[in-house]
């Protein structure tokens, strides 16, 4: 995957360091690992929705790193001071969290508290219900049957260079950088 814009589009919430590390070398060895892992298992010809669902062992953590990546480094924009969410998304966030500020306290709560590594999710069930998870590891909301719409990387390659240890601060910088079509495109409700 490339990333649909430059290098230093995102500074300084991520920076250009950050960027070239996180998507260059580890986004990268997860898709080697999982093309060494691929051949001769039952996954060869799968997608990468399927494969997440129902592998186990390496090949669901490579695949679902590479998933979870492709949508966190998809979802961004240079930032943007007031950044809000649009359409029916906004709509769902304020009927589901009471209000923007609300969801954003809950999801930056969330992810600040999340033992270890992970991911923080905002998905929408089948019935478009917004939810927000906690996910270890490789984990992912499609695991669940759940649409994912947006997600930060609570790991601590994703913000160290730029935030040190200071992972509540890399939360609160990221909703600078949201790029709120795309998360409506995802929700699509």
């Amino acid at each position: 995957m490339s990333l649909p814009y430059a290098l230093d589009a995102l500074e300084p919430v991520i920076s250009k360091q950050t960027l070239e590390f996180h998507h260059g070398k580890h986004l990268a060895a997860y898709v080697n690992n999982l093309n060494g892992l691929l051949p001769d298992s039952s996954f060869e010809e799968a997608e990468l929705v399927e494969i997440v669902c129902k592998a186990e062992g390496g090949i669901l953590n490579n695949a679902g790193q590479i998933l979870n990546h492709e949508l966190y480094f998809g979802q961004f924009c240079a930032p943007k001071a007031e950044n809000q969410p649009v359409g029916k998304v906004a709509e769902a966030i304020v009927r589901d969290f009471g209000s923007f500020e609300a969801f954003k306290d809950e999801f930056q709560k969330k992810g600040a508290t999340l033992f270890g590594s992970g991911w923080v999710w905002l998905s929408a069930d089948n019935d478009g219900k917004l939810v927000i998870s906690q996910e270890a590891n490789a984990a992912n909301p499609v695991q669940k049957g759940l649409t994912p719409l947006l997600t930060f990387d609570v790991w601590e390659h994703a913000y160290y260079l730029d935030f040190q240890n200071h992972r509540p601060d890399h939360l609160a910088a990221l909703w600078q950088i949201i790029d709120w079509n795309v998360v409506e495109q995802r929700y699509g409700k």
